[in-house]
Order: C-alpha cells, then sequence, then structure tokens
C-alpha cells in the first residue's frame, strides 16, 4: 500500500499509515473521507465480498480475500457520491521480497491466475527466477493475492499523471 497520510490520520497522529485501499470509484482521500458515512451499501452490494469496514467504519477492499471484477455495484450502491463510476483503479500488484521465487522456491501462482497477462517471471542467473509485474497490463484486481501461498502480493497506488499546457 501507497504511503500517503490521509487528513483524518494526520490529525489522530498517525503519520504513517498506509493509504486505504478504498473500493472502485472512490474520491480522493480526503474528499471521499468528508462524503462516506461509512453505512457499509457498497460492502453489502459487493458479490466478490471483498469490502470490509476500517476501524474508522469507512469501506476498504480486501484482495486477500478474492479478486475484483470491477462490477461497479460498490459504485451502483453508493448514494453518497464518495464511489463515482468512472474514477480510475489506482492499484497495482508487485511482490514483496518475501515471494517464494525471489528465494529460490519454484512458486508461479500469481502468474497463473494473471488474466491479464502482466506478470512474467525473468530467469536468473543460477536457476531462480524473479517475478516482473508489468504496471501497464496490471488492473489492480487482486486475482494474484488470494493464491499467493506466502502472501507475497502487495498494492500500491499509482500517481496519476497530470497534463501540464501552457497559459
Amino acid at each position: 500500500m501507497s504511503n500517503k497520510t490521509s487528513r483524518r490520520s494526520f490529525l489522530k497522529g498517525a503519520f504513517d499509515r498506509a493509504a486505504a485501499m478504498r473500493p472502485v470509484g472512490a474520491l480522493p482521500a480526503m474528499e471521499f473521507e468528508d462524503v462516506c458515512t461509512g453505512c457499509g451499501d457498497c460492502a453489502r452490494a459487493c458479490p466478490e465480498g471483498i469490502i470490509f469496514r476500517d476501524s474508522e467504519g469507512f469501506p476498504v477492499v480486501k484482495l486477500r480475500r478474492g479478486e475484483c471484477t470491477f462490477c461497479n455495484a460498490c459504485t451502483d450502491a453508493c448514494d453518497t457520491g464518495a464511489l463515482v463510476a468512472g474514477n480510475a483503479w489506482p492499484w497495482r500488484a508487485r511482490a514483496k521480497a518475501s515471494c517464494l521465487s525471489r528465494n529460490g522456491v519454484q512458486c508461479r501462482a500469481c502468474q497463473d491466475h494473471c488474466e491479464s497477462q502482466a506478470i512474467r517471471f525473468r530467469l536468473q542467473p543460477g536457476g531462480s527466477s524473479q517475478p516482473l509485474f508489468d504496471a501497464d497490463l496490471c488492473t489492480g484486481c487482486g486475482a494474484c493475492a488470494a493464491p499467493c501461498p506466502v502472501n507475497a502480493i502487495e498494492f500500491t497506488e499509482i500517481s496519476q499523471q497530470l497534463e501540464t499546457s501552457k497559459c
């Protein structure tokens, strides 16, 4: 997860709290926490059952429980406007140092479950393979996370590149 601190976390003194993975279509962190009522409609609407409440009652996505199919049931169920259809999903997968393949053990569970083929393995000298995640192909769906036997898949928030134009 990203290390951006939300305003709520900052005011509570939790400066190093990782950014929460909010449901698809979530507004930016500060706006989301101002608009979301914590009603739980998005969690009840999720057919995959991957939306839960965090310690403050806001919805978070837990991709270790299953993958997101981007069906937008959560955004359709949100009446407050905290989840908006069409907002980009900013999360992408990557392997942590605890990845079995990075430690010389043959495993390709993440690659086998990645429908977008965003995960490849590069053979290294000595016979081990290193996982390579293509951020352009990765949808951040989480299909690779649940089957990982050592919980070595993490998700990072990609920054949206802003267009700049001359005035």
